[in-house]
């Protein structure tokens, strides 16, 4: 049989709470049966005490034990004396009536004898410790009681205590009160019962809200939240659910965002393609240099943007090669810097560059890093109005070097700086898209950084355009 999980905890509770209760009837009836038999115990002693005295005197009138010890009576006889001389030992007056008609027709004495027999238990020794009257071991007693007689021992009282109870008055009381017991007992199973099932399903609600919740959520349904209403486990669940809720509906925009996109930079040279093939089949163009170059074109586009796409989708997953050794990061940035010089002088921008006297060592790939720098100067000769400005500085500190690549405007907005890295993402205005790429360069880059255990983040340039600074590790060559 299988059971939800509010039938479980419930159970559990149910459960919790029984054993509980189990416990507590047990140690009660241990502690109501230990608890009344030393209560019976110490009663009788107390009787004993009395017993002591009436010794003493009877043994004063004889001085000797002979009469005791020839007539056992006669110890019953005190026995009845003690017991009437306290009220608390004696039957009530309802337990008199309702004993049997022969019980009460018997004498006194006897009638106290059947209820309590103490007789049985005692054992009166002499000075010299010789049984006197009583049937027990003496080796049994723990407590003797002394007997004297001005001033001298003439005795000792001692009475076997009980292992158990035999008064029917006293099991009748005990029996009724382990009833009470076990009938408290049931009513707090009940009571336990009736707040379970409340209190588990008040405990699993949270859980439900979940389970509903997440089950929408693999539906597609990124737009779920689940409410926080409490700081304990369940609502940092919640919390952490909802984070991943809206991670997984971030993801899903940008995906189709960027299939959008790339259907938009795909959909643009192919439709320029087929309309200049059709226009030379047509006979509207003729098939010329001109129009062999402008294809050509296009198909540089389309080639340039698959494989931006290829080399992002391998640094996604990690399967880009990367051949790491010690490099000199100082010879790689200038080799890259005079590769763009020709282009930057193209457009009239300024080139500034300020690179340590000694090298520095890092451990990387070299490949990949002059991929890193070329995206990085392309972009800002691509974005920079002519006639503007690039600086490029290199520092190495304790730990770590620094690339600074800053360029002249127009700049970007500050809530735009953190989107330049993401995938497909181009500032429109003057930064626009028709001289640019297809928006994919900066997502390698930083994806080529983070390979390398570096940071790379977009800042405003005090120049007026944005500012790219970079951190790599140095390795310790530096320091040699």
């Amino acid at each position: 049989m299988k059971f939800n999980v509010t039938c479980r905890v419930f159970l559990a509770i149910l459960a919790a709470n029984a054993i509980i209760v189990l416990c507590m009837f047990l140690i009660m009836q241990r502690s109501m049966d230990r608890g009344f038999l030393k209560y019976v115990n110490q009663l009788e002693q107390n009787r004993m005490d009395r017993l002591v005295d009436k010794l003493e005197r009877s043994y004063s009138s004889s001085e000797q034990w002979d009469t005791l010890k020839n007539n056992p009576d006669a110890v019953s006889r005190l026995l009845s004396e003690t017991y009437a001389e306290d009220p608390t030992q004696q039957p009530s007056s309802r337990v008199a009536n309702n004993a049997p008609r022969e019980l009460l027709n018997q004498p006194e004495p006897s009638r106290r004898r059947r209820y309590f027999r103490l007789e049985k238990r005692i054992v009166l020794l002499d000075a010299k410790r010789s049984p006197v009257f009583g049937s027990g071991s003496p080796a049994d007693i723990d407590i003797f009681k002394p007997i004297s007689v001005k001033g001298e021992v003439v005795g000792y009282l001692g009475l076997l205590p009980n292992k158990f109870l035999s008064d029917m008055h006293q099991l009748r009381f005990v029996k009724e009160q382990k009833t009470i017991f076990a009938l408290v007992a049931l009513l707090m199973l009940l009571v336990a019962s009736a707040i379970s099932l409340p209190l588990a399903r008040l405990l699993v609600r949270p859980l439900k809200k979940l389970a509903a919740a997440t089950s929408h959520l693999s539906s597609g349904r990124y737009d779920v939240r689940v409410p926080v209403d409490s700081d304990d486990e369940f609502g940092h669940l919640s919390r952490d659910f909802n984070a991943l809720a809206l991670s997984l509906d971030k993801n899903e925009q940008a995906r189709r965002q960027f299939v959008a996109d790339i259907s938009h930079e795909l959909r643009t040279p192919l439709a320029i393609l087929g309309g200049e093939i059709e226009a030379i089949q047509d006979g509207i163009q003729d098939l010329s240099l001109e129009s062999i170059s402008s294809l050509h074109v296009e198909v540089f586009r389309l080639n340039r943007l698959v494989d931006d796409l290829y080399q992002l989708a391998l640094s996604d997953v990690g399967a880009l090669a990367y051949r790491k050794y010690v490099v000199n990061l100082k010879d790689l940035l200038s080799d890259a810097i005079d590769r763009a010089r020709p282009r930057l002088a193209e457009r009239s921008l300024t080139l500034s560059a300020i690179l340590p006297q000694g090298p520095v060592f890092v451990f990387a790939d070299a490949e990949r890093l002059a991929q890193l720098f070329d995206n990085l100067v392309d972009n800002s000769q691509k974005y920079t109005d002519s006639g503007g400005t690039l600086e490029i500085t290199l520092e190495s500190g304790c730990r770590e070097a620094t690339i600074d690549i800053r360029d002249s405007g127009p700049g970007v907005a500050e809530e735009e700086l953190r989107k330049l890295f993401d995938r497909l993402y181009r500032v429109e205005g003057s930064r626009n898209r028709s001289s640019g790429g297809a928006g994919l360069g900066l997502a390698i880059c930083r994806n080529i950084v983070e390979a390398h255990e570096g940071a790379i983040e977009a800042l405003k340039s005090p120049l007026g355009g944005i500012w790219i600074r970079i951190t790599l590790p140095l390795t310790g060559a530096d320091n040699e």
